[in-house]
């Protein structure tokens, strides 16, 4: 068994004689070495598989393209060819299980050097970058009837694409580079002035003399002889008495 496991790691050590090396300390030499002055390999999970060197040159290309100006992609033959005139999220159906869609979208789609299965429509497009100067992005997630912002689960999009989203959006708006939809209030000076016929001076108040009623419908009430002698007969340790 342990011959078999070391027959591909000689093999790519360029010794062809692994049996009679397998067990000696020559070959554990060797793997060492290979392992030490192996080459690491860093994958880009965002970019689209290819085939061919040639192809993955050509992502690496775009990449560095539209980093710094990403808002020239949804301008160019790539992005009409690929999208039309529909938006980013347009065609997009998250894959889950059972017939019931799920209530609420993924934290993240990339972690670390994993990627799900299926990500969203930010995630998956390497060259389409959350940016307040990419203006005809941010009004793809935006109502153009309310002027609010769609939601992910709607759009697709994961919470961590949201909120770089909702942000650009804020900072886009503080630019003026997006509309902001303000509640119109109708001002008119006549119902701030006091010059309107509803608006009048307040009354001084006026001053009572001894023994007058503050309303005057109060003297004609007479209360019940029982009730009241029942709450002067509790209260009588508290009460004046009478002159």
């Amino acid at each position: 068994k342990r011959s078999r496991a070391l027959k591909p790691l000689l093999w790519l050590c360029g010794v062809s004689s692994y049996t009679s090396l397998a067990l000696s300390q020559h070959a554990v030499c060797l793997i060492r070495d290979w392992k030490r002055s192996a080459p690491v390999l860093r994958l880009n999970f965002r970019a689209s598989s290819s085939s061919s060197s040639a192809d993955d040159t050509d992502s690496a290309e775009v990449l560095s393209r539209y980093s710094d100006r990403p808002w020239e992609y949804l301008e160019s033959e790539e992005y009409i060819e690929r999208y039309g005139s529909k938006p980013v999220w347009s065609n997009y159906r998250r894959n889950h299980k059972g017939g019931v869609p799920p209530q609420k979208t993924r934290k993240t789609c990339i972690r670390g050097d994993k990627i799900c299965g299926n990500p969203c429509p930010i995630c998956r497009d390497p060259n389409i970058i959350v940016h307040y100067k990419n203006v005809n992005l941010l009004q793809q997630f935006i109502s153009p009837q309310t002027g609010i912002v769609h939601d992910p689960t709607r759009t697709g999009a994961c919470m961590k694409q949201q909120k770089l989203l909702n942000k650009a959006i804020e900072t886009a708006r503080d630019c003026g580079l997006l509309s902001a939809q303000l509640p119109h209030v109708d001002y008119s000076k006549e119902d701030y002035s006091n010059t309107h016929g509803a608006v009048a001076a307040t009354p001084a108040p006026f001053s009572l003399s001894s023994g007058e009623l503050w309303y005057p419908w109060y003297g004609s009430i007479k209360p019940d002889e029982r009730e009241l002698a029942r709450v002067k007969r509790i209260y009588k340790d508290y009460l004046k008495p009478d002159v």
